[in-house]
């Protein structure tokens, strides 16, 4: 038996991903729905943490965390591709933010179409407050690991995905 099968959870909850797994799943099917039911639970806890301190989207805080690491604020474009998200998305978020004096519109001085958006100074202050918090619920998920584990899981996961990164798309048959 693979030491994948013997760490597996007793009863994982219904409708997780890992509830799908069958007694002869391969060893990295039941690995990729590990991985994807941790991110899960992590995103639906801090989602949920933004959601009741802060009345704020886990794509708001995103957005802002963007904006955040660009204090000359970025292109509605450059925010979409960050993001991965359509620009329609991007306008929507950025129309509530703006509503609620976090961020500005500024036109890109040569491009009569282009509008960059940046933190207010109370955006800079609220995601602060926000990304203080959102730190301190990262560390506290992850205190089921020691120091160690967290090192070696970190080493793994890199190693997982440089190699994920490399390989060429597989073709359908």
């Amino acid at each position: 038996m693979s030491g994948l099968r013997e760490t597996a959870l007793v009863d994982p909850p219904a409708g997780d991903a890992e509830s799908r797994l069958h007694e002869d799943d391969h060893d990295a099917l039941r690995l990729w729905l590990r991985l994807l039911t941790c991110t899960s639970l992590i995103e639906r806890r801090i989602r949920a943490e933004l959601r009741e301190r802060f009345a704020m989207t886990l794509p708001r805080f995103d957005l802002m965390a963007q904006l955040e690491r660009a204090p000359d604020g970025l292109k509605m474009s450059e925010l979409s591709r960050r993001l991965m998200v359509t620009g329609g998305n991007v306008t929507g978020l950025t129309d509530q933010l703006v509503s609620e004096g976090l961020v500005v519109r500024k036109r890109v001085p040569g491009d009569r179409r282009a509008q960059a958006i940046s933190l207010t100074r109370e955006g800079r202050k609220v995601f602060r407050t926000m990304a203080e918090a959102h730190e301190r619920w990262i560390v506290a998920l992850m205190g089921g690991l020691s120091p160690g584990e967290r090192d070696r899981l970190y080493a793994l996961l890199g190693r997982l995905k440089r190699g994920v990164a490399a390989m060429p798309p597989q073709e359908s048959s």
